[in-house]
């Protein structure tokens, strides 16, 4: 399979919580919320599709809890089978890289407990089409480290937040992207899809 990120992100590259002030408040982050006045109906259509094209979920532990809260039980969840976001998070296999998860809240879940590098590298390597990471930074860059990453695809919202957990670190692995994919929504969220190639070239 091949294994492909799918996260929102500012234009400053943060990525904490996005979906409401109270979603992810660690280090003091008080500017939750910041996705969401840019996500109208075209912008939730064009993530739909991109959800779409996954065979299967991979998540770390902190955002596999706060999807199976919501897309899972919640208000965004099972019951909403019109949905494509919530049709293809409830009906497609779902793992997830923890050492403390003990109750898997959602059905049709796997926990990857051990060497989670080599477990995603065995699950690479069965047959299908998409392994589809949402959200789960920690995880990204463990995955990014380990040159596990075949395409990126980054929905980028038209604000700066100015604090907040990164996408990419200070400093760590440089990697070389070609464009795939590029579009934009009215309201001024952009998608990227990356396909990995290897290092950069510098002059």
């Amino acid at each position: 399979m091949k294994l492909t990120i799918n996260t929102n992100v500012s234009v400053d590259g943060v990525m904490q919580g996005l979906g409401g002030p109270e979603e992810d408040r660690r280090g003091g982050f008080e500017r939750g919320g910041w996705a969401m006045p840019h996500f109208d109906e075209e912008t939730a259509a064009l993530v739909g599709r991109v959800y779409g094209r996954a065979d299967a979920f991979l998540f770390g532990r902190r955002t596999y809890e706060i999807f199976a809260g919501s897309w899972g039980s919640g208000s965004w969840g099972a019951d909403r089978g019109d949905n494509p976001i919530s049709a293809a998070l409830n009906t497609r296999p779902k793992y997830v890289a923890s050492t403390t998860l003990t109750d898997q809240q959602w059905a049709d879940t796997t926990v990857l407990s051990g060497d989670v590098a080599a477990a995603v590298g065995e699950l690479k390597a069965k047959p299908g089409g998409e392994l589809q990471v949402v959200g789960s930074l920690s995880l990204v860059r463990l995955l990014l480290d380990n040159d596990l990453v075949d395409e990126l695809t980054l929905l980028t919202y038209p604000v700066v937040v100015g604090q907040g957990r990164r996408l990419f670190p200070d400093s760590g692995p440089d990697l070389a992207l070609e464009l795939v994919e590029s579009r934009a929504t009215s309201s001024g969220v952009t998608m990227q899809v990356y396909r990995a190639a290897g290092r950069p070239h510098y002059g």
